[in-house]
């Protein structure tokens, strides 16, 4: 099980990655969000970010079919992500080695090429 600390230190042990100002968590590589916290949002509700779920960039919409149909009880989505490459992960669902995958793929598939490089200095 990991929390929004956990996303903060993957997301940050990765190059060129940013974290802007959020009541939440909210991750960026050259500008392009890759992992963010949930804004919940309930009809007549004020949004709510939601710490213990993440957003998560995930390329297309096959791997997005693939995440939701393969693994439910971790990865769902709602109406408003309809047609977005995006998918929410819930953290009380995955251990930190499954968390450092997903984010780090997450800044792939949001990283210029040009970057690319970079990631496998760092290591990962």
């Amino acid at each position: 099980m990991v929390d929004a600390q956990d996303v903060r230190r993957v997301a940050l042990a990765l190059p060129h990655t940013v974290e802007v100002p959020s009541d939440g968590f909210d991750f960026r590589v050259a500008n392009k969000g890759f992992v963010w916290s949930y804004p919940e949002r309930t009809p007549g509700r004020p949004r709510v970010l939601r710490l213990d779920i993440a957003v998560l960039f995930v390329g297309d919409e096959a791997e997005k079919q693939a995440l939701l149909l393969g693994e439910p009880d971790i990865f769902f989505t709602t109406p408003g992500y309809h047609g977005l490459p995006l998918v929410m992960l819930r953290l009380a669902m995955v251990d930190l080695d499954r968390l450092t995958e997903l984010v780090t793929d997450a800044w792939r598939m949001r990283a210029p090429e040009a970057l690319l490089s970079d990631l496998e200095g760092a290591g990962t």
